[in-house]
């Protein structure tokens, strides 16, 4: 039996507006295969619950995750004006990293919820050197994730919908209350899983320590979307798409069907995979699946 090869990693930062973009790369980026980077949710999140799919470096393909400026290891900067935290800021701190790391001409993006908004603007700016594309629970428009998130919320129990909003009334998103009933609609839509990985636990305790992006731009819960993205949309831009895409989401995502069918039907030639046993994060609810459906669909545009 031959013994499995354990790619090599290496972390760094990237240098960017006098900050640091803190990086990590599973495999050899001189492989044959493009590479690929991962952008993390959030906005405000971290790289670590999206570490599953370092898995795709065991094909030959070096796999990079990094945290976004003002989280995880990257610069914080929570003195910063709600205004420097922008969809074009993180556009091009993605660019500059793609740079620094010496792959622009060629190379795949995987973005998970607000990664996937993110990678999807990159996209429709076609940019030279994109190979591919993998949408994972991302909302074409942040009006309608609203208006399925209320539509999701009336299935919660009465006391949950209850506690949810007095204390958004209030203002009160730390009362106790509050957070438990929010955990309540996260077990449903969020992760199912039972125990919720260590690398899962570690980004909401990230975002926990240090909620400035997270509630600069989105808000105080996944489904209470007050911040500066609450008005967003791609939907009418996503027809300038030119590279091959794959749509990933869970049968009980919060970024339902209605939240995701635009990036299906109006990029041209998408693939759409619905995870029947997931939520928001199937490359952990469902990670061997996962993991074979967008190590299958980057192969065959390799």
């Amino acid at each position: 039996m031959s013994a499995i090869t354990v790619p090599a990693r290496r972390e760094g930062y990237a240098p960017y507006l006098g900050h640091r973009t803190w990086y990590r790369v599973v495999g050899d980026l001189d492989a044959e295969r493009p590479p690929l980077v991962v952008l993390h949710g959030g906005p405000g999140c971290t790289h670590d619950y999206l570490d599953a799919f370092a898995d795709l470096a065991q094909g030959g393909r070096a796999v990079i995750h990094y945290d976004q400026l003002g989280n995880g290891r990257s610069t914080h900067l929570r003195e910063a004006p709600s205004g420097f935290w922008t969809v074009p800021l993180f556009l091009d701190e993605l660019d500059n990293l793609v740079r620094h790391l010496g792959i622009a001409a060629r190379y795949d993006v995987l973005g998970q919820s607000w990664g996937g908004m993110l990678a999807a603007e990159h996209a429709v700016l076609r940019p030279a050197g994109l190979n591919a594309l993998v949408i994972v629970s991302s909302p074409s428009s942040f009006p309608l994730w609203v208006a399925e998130a209320k539509r999701l919320r009336r299935d919660l129990p009465a006391d949950v919908q209850r506690a949810l909003d007095l204390h958004e009334q209030r203002g009160d998103y730390d009362h106790p209350d509050y957070l438990a009933a929010t955990e309540v609609f996260y077990r449903r839509h969020v992760c199912r899983l039972a125990v919720w990985p260590e690398e899962v636990r570690r980004t909401f305790a990230a975002v926990e320590s240090d909620p400035t992006v997270y509630r600069t731009m989105n808000g105080p819960t996944e489904f209470h979307v007050i911040g500066s993205l609450r008005a967003w949309s791609i939907e009418e831009r996503l027809e300038r798409i030119a590279v091959p895409t794959l749509v990933m989401s869970g049968r009980h995502d919060e970024a339902t069907p209605a939240c995701v069918a635009a990036y299906a039907e109006r990029i041209p030639g998408a693939r759409w995979v619905l995870m029947e046993r997931s939520a928001h994060m199937c490359h952990v609810e469902e990670r061997e699946g996962t993991m074979e459906t967008v190590a299958g669909f980057l192969a065959e545009h390799d």
